[in-house]
């Protein structure tokens, strides 16, 4: 008897709740391929939602029983919380306003998110954008890798985790499902689902759904989060064997304030707020803030003087992150003949979206010339009326981003003998991504006249746009890939073999000129007459240019799982990542000469290995894992909320290991255990250049002027990431009432890669200002959840609780980080005046919803 008849004949004997589809990977092809083995021996898939696949991987799915009882509306990068190794800080408590996320100490640039196989990382710098996700209610799972990815992954930026997540497929009768929720901070939100049921001949099936959320922010006296969806999928199955045609779309509109984002400082003797001259809350009485809100300023205008720019709008809690997003994407599984099948899941996707503050423009010209230039824009045109050429303006000055990304995963999946599979993959990934900085500009009262400047961008005297930034790239993926899984021992001893062959190619083209390694540009248009003036005056500047870098390799893939028991097994994993740079390190290098090697960064690389350890029955699952990463050329991206540019550094070879595990325990089926842990430990190997000596000053290591100036970070963890996490959740069910707490300790994380606090004051006398790491904390959630059947209705039915934070602990959420504060290098050596310190996010307060959910 083969595997799948085995799991079909041992899955009868189970309750129905017990049969969640194990559709565990990203693509349709990852899914036909696993679907062969991960349930061998034992029918039990799933405890109360949660589930430790039987995969030669390290991997963790959770189900629609865990997500439906999170927060409404709750991004599922926040659910994966629950998840080993994981750690998610929220901007706010209902998911639509952002936040960061790592696994296993990878940043969320280096983690790969799928959508039904569709990459979302952004094309241009990977980052992920968590408010941004499908509906909670739509997810039929969500999975994560923790240190490897798929053979056929479409990514150029996991060196190690993935989260996979998958639309619900359309169900076969007619329902309806409408909810309504509403919560403190003026929370209410809407949301709509209507499956058609079979409405053909041929068992065709739909659904479609729409949301609106709003709510404002927790902390200032300004801020509002809007966000709106809508979704649809049309499911056309074919034959008996379960192959199928469908399509899928989603839109996704955000219109959000920022908030929250504070100096990570205690001076007594500040206040607390977002300015550069305020600090962190030191308890939950400080939280909330006050910004010039409405303007009371306004701007002085005199002609014949200079006049300054209003402050109104320009506060960093004034600004928007507007975005549009959506996505068209196909699947589709066909048996070709007997054990051969061939899956194809195509995808489409658009990105519309902004993110910045002002900037104070000038009247005048610089040097004779109008255009962005020295990192403000000079119109050469009076703009406030007063008849002079005196004057500054404000400005809103966002980087604006719109991409066209398509792609393809193919796999041609062939069982060459009882036990014995193979497939091989194709996958294409092409995005075109256009960043632009057009200004616009802002009302009297400090509001923009329109979101995207990008619609309608300001001009200069000579009628050139002007913008910040220019530029066009081309981020195109080959990729061929191969796996083989082969079953021996009577399918005690499972062995799979993976390969894949990445081609990237990066076409970059900077209208621009680029005046620093940091991403700084001086900006007059494409062929523009000024071009020319400004490269005369200024010959050691790279110009507006086009390079093509060209990355490939080859990436195995290998894992061993072995089953000495139906319950009981051991599975081991070794991948090879890749992370190719980012548009955003690539175009900062356009400083340098094209022919020079700090024009061409190399690319990230990782060897990740996996052993644990499995224990799994119709009450258990559990899951234990020992995992090592050793990087080499680790590249890390800094995000400086000033200069809106990426800062990468590399920090060359860093080492790290660690352990994961997780229990769910449901000895009835009224209760349900939950407990999960990680520990983590890195190491940065070597001392990183910061920068090049200007004086001698042999204490530091400056032998002589130009000598290079190293941080020390060698033996250093980096920063970032806590050392533990660990936490739990109960629930249990007493008639209609079911009740469940979730608790996570996270472990205090570094700021900078020295491991040193941040310092203020001058060289001569440094005062420590924040500790090196942030405080752990703890995170309890709580849900509650009331059957409305007992009042005649339907079990579709029924009212929800949720309280976040239920404590409402204060703590330090999402913060960039960075190799070292500017002027201190490590090991107590202050070069110069401390710089400036970092932002930081407060983490989400106690937040308190209730929503009702009617369905039939």
């Amino acid at each position: 008897m083969n595997f799948r008849n085995t799991l079909a004949a041992g899955a009868a004997l189970l309750p129905l709740a017990l049969l969640s589809t194990p559709a565990f990977a990203q693509s349709t092809g990852s899914v036909d391929f696993e679907n062969e083995i991960v349930v061998t021996g034992t029918s039990a898939q799933d405890v109360a939602g949660i589930q430790s696949p039987d995969t030669s991987k390290a991997k963790s799915v959770l189900g629609q029983e865990v997500i439906a009882r999170q927060n409404p509306g709750q991004t599922i990068l926040d659910t994966i919380n629950l998840v080993p190794g994981v750690v998610f800080t929220n901007n706010d408590a209902y998911g639509s306003s952002g936040g960061q996320l790592t696994i296993r100490g990878f940043s969320a640039d280096r983690i790969s998110l799928t959508f039904d196989g569709v990459p979302l990382n952004d094309s241009g710098n990977y980052a992920i954008y968590s408010n941004q996700q499908l509906d909670p209610e739509l997810i039929e799972q969500v999975n994560v890798n923790l240190g490897s990815t798929d053979v056929d992954s479409p990514t150029a930026a996991a060196t190690g985790s993935t989260v996979n997540y998958r639309t619900m497929t359309p169900t076969e009768d007619f329902g309806v499902k409408v909810s309504g929720s509403a919560g403190e901070y003026s929370f209410f939100r809407v949301f709509g689902l209507i499956n058609t049921g079979e409405f053909t001949p041929f068992g065709t099936r739909a659904f479609v759904s729409a949301s609106s959320a709003s709510n404002d922010n927790p902390f200032n006296n300004y801020g509002r989060i809007r966000k709106k969806q809508f979704n649809g999928r049309i499911w056309q199955p074919i034959g008996s064997n379960g192959d199928f045609i469908s399509v899928a779309g989603h839109y996704n509109e955000n219109r959000n304030n920022f908030f929250g984002s504070l100096p990570l400082r205690l001076d007594a003797n500040r206040v607390v707020g977002s300015g550069s001259g305020n600090r962190f809350p030191m308890n939950n009485d400080e939280r909330e803030y006050n910004i010039n809100y409405p303007c009371t300023t306004t701007a002085t205008v005199t002609p014949g003087a200079p006049d300054s720019a209003s402050s109104c709008g320009t506060e960093f809690d004034r600004r928007y992150n507007p975005s549009n997003t959506g996505n068209i994407r196909g699947a589709s599984k066909f048996t070709l003949s007997e054990g051969v099948t061939l899956t194809v899941d195509p995808s489409y996707q658009y990105v519309k979206a902004n993110g910045g503050g002002t900037v104070n423009a000038r009247e005048r010209l610089n040097n004779g010339l109008a255009g962005y230039i020295g990192g403000r824009p000079y119109f050469g045109m009076d703009l406030n009326g007063d008849g002079d050429l005196l004057d500054e303006v404000a400005v809103l000055a966002p980087s604006q981003t719109q991409t066209h990304r398509y792609g393809v995963i193919a796999n041609l999946r062939w069982d060459i003998a009882e036990g014995h599979t193979v497939r091989i993959g194709y996958t294409f990934d092409r995005a075109r991504h256009r960043q632009t900085g057009q200004v616009g500009f802002l009302q009297l009262n400090g509001e923009p006249i329109d979101v995207f400047p990008v619609n309608d961008g300001a001009t200069d005297v000579t009628g050139g746009v002007l913008q910040k930034r220019d530029r066009l790239s081309y981020a195109t993926l080959n990729q061929i890939s191969g796996e083989y899984r082969g079953e021996f021992m009577d399918g005690s001893l499972v062995t799979t073999l993976g390969i894949r062959a990445p081609f990237f190619r990066r076409n970059l083209n900077n209208y621009c000129f680029t005046t620093s390694d940091s991403g700084f540009v001086d900006c007059f248009g494409q062929g523009d007459p000024r071009n020319a003036t400004y490269a005369a005056a200024n010959p050691a500047v790279q110009g507006p240019q086009q390079r093509v870098l060209k990355y490939d390799d080859i990436l195995p893939n290998v894992g061993l799982l072995f089953k000495p028991s139906n319950r009981i097994s051991v599975f081991a994993n070794y991948s090879k990542g890749l992370q190719v740079p980012g548009t955003d390190s690539l175009y900062n290098a356009f400083f340098f000469a094209p022919n020079t090697a700090s024009a061409r960064p190399n690319p990230e690389k990782s060897d990740n290995f996996d052993l644990g350890v499995r224990y799994r029955t119709g009450q258990v699952q559990a899951q234990l894992s020992g995992w090592f990463t050793k990087y080499s050329d680790r590249l890390a991206s800094a995000y400086d909320p000033v200069t809106e540019r990426n800062v990468y550094r590399n920090l060359g070879r860093v080492d790290k290991y660690g352990i994961d595990g997780s229990v769910a325990f449901q000895p009835i089926p009224e209760l349900a255990l939950y407990a999960f842990g990680s520990w983590m430990k890195s190491e940065i190997k070597d001392n990183v250049q910061a920068g090049s000596c200007t004086a001698v000053n042999t204490a530091i290591g400056c032998a002589a002027i130009g000598d290079p100036l190293f941080a020390q970070t060698a033996g250093k963890r980096e920063s970032g990431s806590p050392e533990y996490t660990f936490g739990g959740s109960v629930r249990g069910t007493l008639g209609p009432v079911e009740l469940g707490i979730t608790g996570k300790r996270t472990g205090g994380r570094f700021i900078y890669d020295t491991n040193l606090p941040i310092y203020a004051g001058t060289q001569a006398a440094p005062t420590i200002v924040y500790p090196a790491k942030t405080n752990a904390y703890w995170l309890v959630n709580l849900d509650a959840r009331l059957s409305l059947e007992f009042l005649g209705l339907n079990d579709k039915t029924f009212f929800q609780l949720n309280v976040y934070n239920l404590f409402d602990n204060l703590y330090v959420g999402s913060y960039t980080t960075s190799l070292n504060q500017g002027g201190v290098l490590g090991s107590g050596l202050v070069t110069a005046n401390p710089g400036s310190v970092p932002f930081a996010q407060i983490g989400a307060p106690r937040t308190i919803s209730g929503t009702l959910t009617v369905g039939f």
